[in-house]
């Protein structure tokens, strides 16, 4: 009889970390998933008992503990979902958390990872690609959206969006510093230690359950600001609302990184974009509209000149390499999306405002 195959879920009650592994679960009932998590973000208390109805294990740790870590039973994979994912984080001079859990806990993880020769697969970001190279892109403004142009003054930029070979010299956010380091671990441990490792570079997650905030999660928390009807504003590009970014439905995402998991030879040494792409991207503006129609209500929508630090007009993941490597594409599309975070929120409204 084969051994029980043994999954930790880094951020494991979190949005992301939360839906894996109760999709994996569903996926495999043989595998013994577990969620790891310190419950600092509110509404991931939310999750706890969902975790629990789908069979995963709970442990409260934090992976800026190392011993929390080492404290995990043995592990054939690991996913690393924990972060702390605002865009702003850090710019107030706080910077400990920040650093702590972004980069300290990936060394703690693939430290773990490597006591067990354990498969990672690891979650960054868009945001690894610098701030002023993408805001120099050209880009047309549409009625209801920008538009990259197919001229550019850079390589790796396109209509279909940014792709790996964009230029990474430049300052990102630190946010998005520490996900590059941690990025760049990642690789070092793979060759100095023979560990199995992809990493993805993820676009807008979005679906149920998220707790949406304007500097993380921006499409449920546009849905969320209509339902409890909430002041929105658009913030810098000319205060329209145009600014541009793909999503896409957490299911989906569940679904790529199940098949990582599954064939860890496959993906092994593998850096892609992952997201939404052209074909499943709005604009604020667009969102609006979408979100009058699902919930049937209007909220005030402030026009805001100033630019949030580490902001860009467009951000589109183009996920050609990814598809050359699987046939994964989003199933879900951007009117999708957000009609099942307007459902959500409609049956679980007292939860939610709670939470928020």
């Amino acid at each position: 009889m084969a051994a029980e195959r043994r999954i930790l879920v880094t951020g494991g009650a979190g949005f992301v970390g939360a839906n894996l592994a109760i999709g994996l679960r569903e996926r495999h009932p043989d595998w013994h998933v577990v969620a790891l998590d310190n419950l600092k973000r509110r509404g991931s208390e939310l999750n706890l008992p969902r975790l629990r109805a789908a069979g995963v294990e709970f442990r409260h740790g934090d992976v800026r503990e190392a011993a929390d870590l080492q404290a995990v039973p043995r592990i054939d994979a690991l996913v690393e979902c924990s972060a702390e994912p605002s865009v702003l984080a850090g710019v107030d001079g706080a910077t400990d958390y920040l650093v702590g859990s972004n980069l300290i806990g990936a060394w703690h993880c693939l430290e773990l990872a490597r006591r067990d020769r354990a498969h990672v697969v690891f979650l960054s970001t868009s945001r690894v690609y610098p701030v002023a190279t993408l805001g120099a892109l050209a880009y047309e403004a549409a009625p209801t959206r920008f538009e990259l142009s197919a001229a550019q003054p850079v390589a790796g930029a396109s209509p279909e969006g940014i792709a790996e070979d964009f230029p990474m010299r430049g300052a990102r956010t630190l946010y998005g510093a520490t996900k590059l380091s941690a990025e760049l671990l990642v690789e070092e441990y793979r060759t100095s230690f023979g560990l199995r490792t992809v990493i993805d570079r993820w676009g807008v997650i979005a679906g149920p359950w998220q707790m949406g905030k304007v500097d993380q999660g921006v499409f449920t928390y546009w849905v969320l600001a209509h339902r409890f009807g909430r002041p929105l504003r658009y913030i810098g590009f000319d205060g329209t609302g145009r600014q541009v970014r793909d999503l896409v439905h957490i299911a989906d995402v569940v679904a790529l990184l199940d098949d990582q998991l599954l064939r860890p030879d496959h993906w092994d040494g593998v850096v892609v974009n992952a997201g939404g792409g052209r074909a499943c991207s709005l604009s604020l503006l667009e969102t609006t509209s979408l979100c009058q129609e699902l919930t049937g209500r209007e909220v005030p929508v402030e026009a805001a000149a100033e630019e949030r630090p580490g902001d860009v007009p467009v951000y589109i993941s183009d996920c050609a390499r990814l598809r050359e490597r699987v046939q994964w594409s989003p199933r879900h599309t951007a009117p999708d999306i957000l009609r099942d975070i307007a459902e959500w929120s409609a049956e679980h409204e007292s939860q939610i405002l709670a939470a928020l």
